[in-house]
C-alpha cells in the first residue's frame, strides 16, 4: 500500500478550492482532485466540546454563542469497533478538527469536556498541536446523584 501526499492547494475562487492528492502505489502514481469548501465565516475564538465515551470520541467546534462550526468523530474518520475509543483515534480527531478550525481563522478556544473515556486528554493535545491556543478547560461530565430506584432482585 502506498503513501498519500498532499501536493498543492489551489484556490479557484473564495468558495471552493481544489486539492490534489498524489497516490503512490508500487511505483505508479495517480492524481485525484477533490473540491474543498472554504467557509466565508471568520471566527477569532470558539468553544471546543469534547464528548469522550468508552466507545467513541466526538469533538464539536462552536462559536461563542453556541452555533456549530465543525465537528468530527472517531467513527467518521474510519475507525471501527473497539479502536474508536482509543487515545490514538481521539488524537487524530483533534488534529482533523484543528485543520478545519484554521480555515475559520480560530486563534483560541475554550474547552468543555464531557464523559469518562480514554480519549479526553489526547483529543485536546491533538487539537492544540496545530497551533491553536487554549484559554480554559472545564469538565462538565454529568454525575448522577443517586438517580432512579434500581429494579427488584429476581425471584428464583
Amino acid at each position: 500500500m502506498g503513501k498519500k501526499k498532499i501536493s498543492t492547494v489551489e484556490e479557484t475562487d473564495k468558495k471552493t478550492a481544489v486539492e490534489a492528492v498524489v497516490l503512490e502505489t508500487a511505483g505508479a502514481t495517480a492524481i485525484s482532485t477533490a473540491p474543498v469548501k472554504v467557509k466565508g465565516k471568520r471566527v477569532d475564538s470558539g468553544v471546543l466540546c469534547v464528548e469522550s465515551t468508552y466507545n467513541n470520541t466526538k469533538l464539536t467546534l462552536t462559536d461563542i454563542k453556541g452555533a456549530t462550526l465543525a465537528w468530527s468523530s472517531s467513527g467518521s474518520l474510519g475507525f471501527k469497533g473497539a479502536k474508536k475509543g482509543t487515545p490514538f483515534a481521539a488524537a487524530k480527531v483533534g488534529e482533523t478538527l484543528a485543520t478545519k478550525a484554521q480555515t475559520f481563522g480560530v486563534k483560541e478556544v475554550r474547552v468543555v469536556v464531557k464523559g469518562v473515556g480514554s480519549g479526553r486528554e489526547s483529543a485536546i493535545r491533538g487539537f492544540i498541536s496545530k497551533g491553536i491556543n487554549l484559554t480554559t478547560i472545564s469538565d462538565m461530565t454529568p454525575v448522577p446523584h443517586n438517580g432512579p430506584k434500581p429494579p427488584k432482585p429476581r425471584r428464583t
